[in-house]
């Protein structure tokens, strides 16, 4: 593929991280950034080709300020990438289960685990910390050995730490979908899933005659989500993602009824679906 660095949210071993890998493989060059929006500004910016950001967990619902840089950056949706989320308690090697005092992670993190936590260390104290990887990085840095951290089996191997226990997560369907953004759209071929935003006035039947234009044509739509528009007191941005190309007579119709429709409209990008 050539020279391929791809900026992501977090520390080393961070999920995002893990989305880049399954996305482009092992051999790319990765740039962790402080923020989503420092993501967005390396790929526009011409400093990483691509930037993976998450976008929907399947048990806290939608990363809403993922949608909110969406709409603010002239980047494209060019993939997604689902992600499997196993929380493992991982520690300094030669640490015991029974002398960890503290279990260090990002908030989202404990509370999907709290559970299992409560059984496993019922007399632990959770400390939120800034990031998953973040908090395993924090533990070989500082040489911890009263303390733990949740994070994934990526992490654990970059830091030198060992997992004291596998999968503590409460419910094994916990999944994070990311998308991949490029400064240029691609044209899938096959299968593909298509993200678009608009607004529109906010009178009766104004939403309902903006779907209709996908449900007259029997295209599925997989998510909607909707933002309020800085400035605009109660007005609101909706987000669409459907399946099916941008360029598919059926679709070319259906957007061509919704601007009609909206004061605003934008393809955010066609691309290929996650293979579940």
């Amino acid at each position: 593929m050539g020279w391929t660095r791809v900026a992501f949210q977090g520390e080393r071993g961070a999920f995002s991280e893990e989305a880049a890998v399954a996305r482009f493989g092992e051999g790319i060059e990765l740039l962790p950034c402080r923020s989503f929006q420092e993501v967005f500004q390396r790929v526009k910016a011409g400093k990483a080709l691509f930037g993976v950001v998450p976008i929907e967990n399947s048990l806290a619902g939608s990363v809403h300020q993922v949608y909110d840089l969406l709409l603010a950056h002239e980047l494209f949706i060019v993939g997604e990438v689902e992600v499997r989320i196993s929380h493992h308690l991982i520690a300094l090697p030669g640490v015991k289960l029974a002398g960890v005092r503290q279990v260090l992670s990002h908030p989202q993190a404990l509370a999907q685990c709290q559970g299992t936590l409560a059984r496993l260390l019922p007399h632990a104290e959770p400390v939120p910390t800034y990031d998953t990887a973040g908090s395993a990085k924090l533990l070989a840095e500082r040489g911890t050995r009263d303390a733990a951290a949740i994070a994934s089996r990526r992490a654990a191997r970059i830091y030198g730490l060992v997992i004291l226990r596998e999968h503590l997560e409460d419910d094994p369907e916990n999944y994070t979908r990311f998308l991949v953004l490029s400064p240029s759209p691609v044209e899938p071929q096959g299968a593909a899933k298509t993200s678009l935003v608009f607004s529109m006035e906010n009178v009766p039947g104004a939403l309902h005659r903006c779907l209709g234009a996908f449900a007259r044509r029997g295209i599925d739509l997989t998510k909607i989500e909707s933002r309020p528009l800085r400035g605009r007191r109660w007005q609101y941005a909706f987000y669409v993602d459907f399946l099916g190309r941008s360029d598919e007579p059926q679709v070319r119709e259906a957007l061509a009824e919704l601007e009609g429709q909206t004061s605003f409209l934008r393809v955010l990008g066609s691309y290929p679906p996650a293979r579940g």
